[in-house]
């Protein structure tokens, strides 16, 4: 296992470990995206424990009773709001079994689209600027800089009928996270902002509302535009939320299994329901996974899987275009992120 870190800002930086999976020859790499530095330390047991001739499946059901974490390891909640265990376990389970995947993928030489007799087809991604960066001098500037770049932004308290008519008029914003569902991050379930959000982007994809009675009829309408992402970690959730779905934002590190997570897939595919994908700000192979499977199942929505130039603050100095297209040899669960010609 190997730990990274990106210091982002003076309050934030960002810690990501990959594990590392050997056999026959090939190893196979996940990324785990657990946003609490000091959960990046891992059970001597449950590493001693990765050992065998397992399939995927034995490998999977082998993690449901492991000690994924050291009993003394604190629980608190962190600056994103994870605050139950199950999301930390899900995104260690991520980590293994995504692992998993590229090793046995790679012994058999093959990738997930050959197995699963798809292509990986070039992916559109939208750009998430920082909510200090969500000014319309800002967007304007990058607009410049990279013209054909669409955005997802962050709703924030302080916008008011003008900001948000003002930043509307560049015709780039295709999603709005209210982000309610996080503690410390998202507005608060607030009626009239959600319908001042939902008429002025009048196209966007309207992410992540708490809907209540209280908020319900601010959507009368529109309903087709809301998506929800935090609370999407298995087909329970999807058939669960508050009105049936349109579209869903898939964060494969939400779902812990593999099996979770294409069956969700399956789930709304078979439903009519449209996918987009997201990520949770990896640093590795992580973001090779998220590109992957947006490219094998929904490569033309608004994936806010932007590439990792794209993480710091500012506008990059060598920015890359949309759409982003696989390499063309490949094995296991890479992608190798290179621009479209």
């Amino acid at each position: 296992m190997t730990t990274r870190e990106l210091r982002v800002s003076d309050r934030f930086t960002r810690t990501t470990s990959t594990v590392h999976l050997h056999g026959e020859g090939e190893t196979g790499r996940g990324e785990d995206v657990i946003y609490e530095t000091a959960f990046h330390e891992y059970p001597a047991a449950l590493l001693d424990g990765l050992t065998g001739t397992d399939t995927i499946d034995e490998f999977s059901a082998g993690l449901e009773d492991a000690m994924l974490f050291e009993p003394n390891q604190e629980l608190a909640v962190d600056r994103r709001g994870h605050r139950r265990l199950p999301a930390k376990r899900n995104f260690r389970r991520w980590a293994l079994e995504s692992a998993a995947l590229d090793l046995a993928l790679r012994q058999r030489d093959t990738t997930l689209a050959d197995l699963l007799g798809r292509s990986y087809d070039p992916v559109r991604f939208v750009v998430s600027p920082s909510n200090d960066e969500q000014t319309p001098a800002y967007i304007e500037r990058l607009i410049d800089r990279v013209p054909g770049v669409e955005l997802k932004l962050n709703a924030t308290a302080e916008w008011d009928p003008d900001t948000i008519a003002e930043i509307a008029s560049f015709d780039r914003t295709r999603v709005v996270d209210f982000k309610s569902h996080h503690d410390q991050l998202g507005v608060d379930p607030d009626p009239e902002l959600y319908r001042t959000v939902a008429s002025g982007f009048a196209d966007a994809i309207l992410e992540d509302p708490v809907v209540t009675p209280a908020t319900r009829s601010a959507f009368d309408g529109v309903e087709d535009r809301v998506a929800w992402d935090k609370p999407i970690d298995s087909v329970e959730s999807v058939a669960s939320l508050p009105f049936e779905p349109s579209q869903v934002n898939v964060k494969p590190s939400r779902f812990g299994s593999l099996r979770s997570l294409f069956e969700t897939i399956e789930y709304c595919r078979d439903n009519d329901i449209d996918l987009y994908g997201g990520g949770q700000f990896e640093l590795g192979v992580g973001r090779e996974h998220v590109h992957a499977l947006a490219s094998l199942f929904y490569p033309d929505a608004p994936n806010d899987v932007a590439p990792s130039v794209y993480n710091g603050a500012g506008i990059p100095d060598e920015p890359i275009q949309r759409p982003l297209a696989p390499a063309a040899d490949l094995r296991g669960l890479s992608w190798r992120r290179t621009p479209a010609p």
